[in-house]
């Protein structure tokens, strides 16, 4: 019989020692090891001055931060909502200057003498909006997480209209945009609600705008 010990010894070193090869080629040597990196710059702050539901406010800011954590973590206004930080799903949604946006797309420094609104502007428990009071009376929120957004871009939304300005669902470019669900579907496109509440939310917008979608 025919014996095979020494084949599979040599078989056992070969695949240990490209075992061993391929961890040595995988971490560098020290020799090869790139130099510490320098310590990073410190950062650079500037002053910004914003009026905020009518109130003058003067920050200094580092450059780098967003109009959202302005508003939330050096005005305290928490209102408006950190959602995925990356202007995908609307929670954000301020007004500045009559134009909504998404504050954590935009830094601070950007907007300096601006206006800015956020839902704390609109209204409150004693004195609501009327987008706020239709949102409560047909049922336009559920966790509530999207609302000032949703609400902010709502009442920027009829504001868009009343000037004539169109969107991807106006049929003519040329005429005033119609108050329809479509037109609001698609104005409203850029604000998620995870609850789902979308057809609550049109009916709200609609019954501020007082016609009949």
């Amino acid at each position: 019989m025919n014996d095979f010990s020494d084949i599979n010894h040599t078989r056992r070193d070969l695949l240990i020692a490209g075992a061993l090869s391929a961890t040595a080629a995988a971490v560098p040597s020290m020799a090869d090891a790139q130099p510490a990196r320098a310590a990073s710059p410190a950062p650079i702050h500037a002053g910004v001055s914003l009026k905020v539901n009518g109130k003058a406010e003067h920050l200094d800011l580092d450059t780098r931060t967003t109009l959202l954590d302005a508003l939330r973590e050096h005005l305290h206004l928490t209102g408006t909502k950190k959602g995925c930080d990356h202007g995908q799903c609307g929670a954000c949604t301020v007004i500045v200057d009559g134009r909504r946006l998404n504050s954590c797309l935009t830094l601070a420094v950007m907007h300096d003498g601006a206006q800015v609104t956020t839902i704390e502007g609109l209204g409150g428990k004693d004195k609501p909006h009327p987008m706020q009071a239709a949102f409560i009376k047909h049922d336009g929120y559920q966790c509530g997480y999207c609302t000032p957004g949703q609400i902010c871009s709502a009442v920027a939304v009829l504001d868009e209209i009343k000037q004539g300005i169109p969107s991807h669902a106006s049929a003519d470019l040329n005429a005033k945009p119609l108050l329809n669900a479509d037109e609001l579907r698609e104005r409203m496109s850029g604000n998620l609600c995870r609850c789902g509440a979308y057809s609550n939310i049109i009916d709200a917008i609609t019954e501020v705008a007082g016609r009949t979608a």
